[in-house]
């Protein structure tokens, strides 16, 4: 072979291998530059402390494709919620990710019973455990820091949806619970509490007896009425819910003599006043009945025979105890106990 030949050779050759090299980088890097999401809806990949990047790869969906770019990363992306848009390319969800450019998320505070309850359906919405959210909440030195007792700290909570991060700390959703329940005490709010003489949180007390009480929200302002009058004139609540809450058996259809003798500082047949803080976290109708109540003779109420969910009112204890039979012989032809 003369020199010209292996010239030739020797040039086709590296033509060859530069070809070849060219399109398995092409191959390799191409991906870089495509969609991460050819869907119609975003992606939400949830990064937490525990994810590894294999686990995030799994998230993403794309395992190939982020395979391509894991020398991007100095350490696995932050923890946070991060949103994949449609047609969105893959080195700016790298970039994303990296940056921890997240996305808040919708955070509901529901109505519940218990602050366990809470934090149980807090842990399904955010990063924290329920466990952790249980601990603050019973932590004395922790609650006091937002300005109540774990008695009154269902009072700090205005039911409703919240844009936040995902990884918010427990620190952090408490610092924002606070900046909205001062949003929602207005003035205006304020000055019909002075009015009725009650603070803010036993304001939502006695929001949170109505809430249990009806569900009918038409008549929560009759039922917050009938309490206050309660209140002025130095009467027991006697409200059965709060016997329920010291029993700490929410399921009971029927309370009997025996449970009015449960001996708690929630158990308003034996105590006057206010109980030592809400027995629910209570709906902001509720609250608003509360300080929209209406006046009335009204000193009793008593469940229909019907099962409407509505109430028989009473002035006089007589009519009341008319109503109860009624209602108690209603409660046992269905086999209630």
């Amino acid at each position: 072979m003369n020199r010209r030949k292996l010239s030739l050779s020797i040039a086709a050759t590296i033509l060859s291998l530069i070809v070849v090299v060219s399109i398995a980088l092409a191959w390799y890097v191409w991906p870089v530059f495509n969609n991460m999401n050819s869907g119609d809806t975003p992606i939400s990949v949830y990064v937490d402390e525990d994810d590894t990047m294999d686990s995030i790869r799994i998230k993403v969906g794309s395992p190939k494709r982020w395979e391509v770019l894991q020398w991007y990363f100095e350490t696995k992306p932050r923890t946070g919620h991060y949103l994949i848009q449609p047609g969105e390319k893959m080195l700016d969800v790298y970039r994303k990710f990296r940056n921890g450019t997240q996305s808040p998320v919708r955070v509901t505070v529901p109505q519940v019973r218990t602050l366990d309850m809470l934090a149980a359906r807090l842990a399904k919405q955010l990063m924290l455990d329920s466990a952790t959210i249980s601990s603050a909440f019973r932590d004395t030195s922790f609650c006091n820091q937002v300005g109540y007792n774990w008695q009154t700290l269902p009072a700090l909570f205005i039911p409703n949806t919240y844009e936040m991060w995902w990884n918010t700390s427990i620190d952090k959703f408490m610092q924002r619970m606070q900046r909205e329940n001062k949003a929602f005490w207005t003035e205006a709010r304020m000055e019909k509490a002075r009015k009725i003489g009650l603070s803010p949180v036993e304001v939502v007390t006695l929001a949170s007896i109505v809430s249990e009480e009806t569900a009918y929200v038409p008549e929560m302002p009759k039922v917050a009425g009938m309490y206050i009058r309660r209140l002025q004139i130095g009467m027991p609540l006697q409200a059965d819910p709060t016997v329920k809450f010291a029993l700490g058996d929410f399921a009971l259809r029927r309370i009997y003599f025996a449970h009015l003798e449960v001996e708690s500082p929630y158990n308003t047949y034996k105590n006057k006043g206010l109980p030592p803080g809400p027995i629910c976290i209570p709906s902001i109708k509720a609250i608003d009945a509360v300080l929209n109540h209406e006046q009335h003779g009204y000193l009793y109420m008593c469940a229909k025979e019907d099962f409407s969910g509505s109430h028989n009112f009473a002035c006089t204890y007589s009519e009341h105890l008319a109503n109860a039979r009624r209602y108690s012989k209603a409660l046992n032809r269905r086999g209630i106990k």
